[in-house]
């Protein structure tokens, strides 16, 4: 899908004719076609929100996160207008160089953190197979000898450098560590928070799972996942030579069963992904449901410029139902280790996801834990320790 690809020119009203019957009044015009995509614009704003896992409300934040929340307005300014520019409407120039400015963030990140003594932390730039570069980033051990792999797949519209605090407890346990952002994340090339498609996701952590086996032969690797990048994970392991690769998988609050809000959205989603597949529809939480109760972190994640804040676009929320449909259909399918981790109070994905996941994969080796009160971003929650102490355990009992 070329996004650069513009509606031909037509005549105001063409003319149809049959036979000798005469003319036909042409029953669609340019005119008629710009008033029906109104409507339907006007239709989808009413029924979308964003493609989440709804069970209700979520629960109102605590006086923390709405004095965080009173603070940025007052920052932004009073009175202050958002005014959202179509994404086709950015020149592509423009969108390279924020791509560029993203991962010149990232870079200094990592070179801030080797400054201050941490020698194992490293970045490299991967090319994709459609010639798209990718920031990828490292962890190695400094004082403990390195016995296994791990491959990190962030979540949705976050990025590799928010699992700093978890690679570096895989370090002291003997793990390397190596992260990909994944296309429109962090510091990776394409439009912020834009995804074409999730098998471009899929397709490039297989080829970066051969450059990290080929770089530490002998090692045990394993595959851990967050929400949609627990998908990704799990849709790459269903293929047998990635399954043969890897000793095991670890997945926290996996995007395996997320519904739409409306299911109307079913049958628009489809279409508006192929009209206006960069639009973003405006949600009924100025920052999304809550993903987990820490208000200094909250702060921390929606003042971190490689974060994406907009609200979601249409086919990235589109693609994310197909991948999760997909999955539904082919849990017996899943025959890899796995331990699936999922809070019990997550308004983002249904904690009942994973448990089809542990009820239906064909794995002999499976092990599910749900959290409870626990919400959307196990390893950013208060009790983020425990989860990960339940991670560690489960990776060096098979080593």
């Amino acid at each position: 899908m070329d996004p650069a690809v513009k509606p031909s020119s037509m005549a105001e009203a063409v003319m149809l004719t049959s036979g000798a019957s005469g003319r036909v009044n042409a029953l669609l015009s340019l005119r008629f076609l710009r008033r029906l995509l109104l409507l339907l614009n006007a239709v989808l704003l009413f029924v979308l929100f964003p493609f989440r896992w709804r069970p209700g409300l979520p629960p109102c934040p605590g006086p923390a996160a709405r004095d965080d929340r009173r603070e940025g307005s007052r920052k932004s300014g009073a009175g202050a207008v958002v005014v959202r520019v179509p994404a086709a409407m950015v020149p592509r120039r423009q969108r390279e160089q924020e791509a560029a400015a993203r991962r010149a963030a990232a870079v200094r990140r990592v070179l801030a953190a080797r400054e201050e003594g941490r020698r194992g932390r490293d970045f490299s730039l991967f090319v994709t197979a459609r010639g798209e570069t990718l920031f990828t980033q490292s962890w190695a051990p400094d004082t403990v000898k390195t016995r296994g792999v791990l491959i990190l797949m962030h979540g949705l519209n976050e990025h590799s450098g928010r699992y700093d605090h978890f690679a570096k407890k895989l370090n002291d346990n003997g793990f390397k560590v190596y992260a990909m952002d994944w296309i429109g994340h962090g510091g990776s090339d394409g439009l912020h928070g834009y995804v074409q498609s999730l098998d471009y996701a899929v397709s490039d952590l297989k080829a970066f799972l051969e450059k990290v086996l080929a770089e530490n032969s002998g090692f045990p690797c394993f595959f851990f996942g967050h929400s949609t990048g627990a998908a990704i994970v799990l849709k790459a392991v269903l293929d047998p030579k990635v399954e043969a690769c890897i000793e095991g998988v670890v997945l926290t609050s996996p995007a395996i069963r997320v519904q739409p809000s409306h299911p109307l959205v079913l049958v628009l989603a489809p279409v508006f992904s192929l009209i206006i597949p960069r639009y973003q529809f405006t949600t009924a939480y100025n920052n999304g449901p809550p993903v987990f109760r820490d208000p200094e972190a909250l702060r921390l994640k929606y003042s971190d410029p490689l974060v994406f804040t907009g609200s979601i676009r249409m086919t990235t929320g589109y693609e994310i139902l197909q991948l999760s449909t997909y999955l539904q259909q082919n849990l017996n399918r899943v025959d890899v280790p796995f331990l699936v981790l999922h809070g019990t109070t997550d308004t983002v994905t249904d904690p009942e996801g994973s448990r089809r996941l542990y009820e239906e994969a064909s794995s002999m080796d499976k092990s599910i834990k749900l959290y409870k009160g626990f919400l959307h971003d196990l390893l950013i929650e208060p009790e983020r320790d425990e989860v990960m102490e339940d991670i560690i355990g489960w990776l060096n009992s098979r080593l």
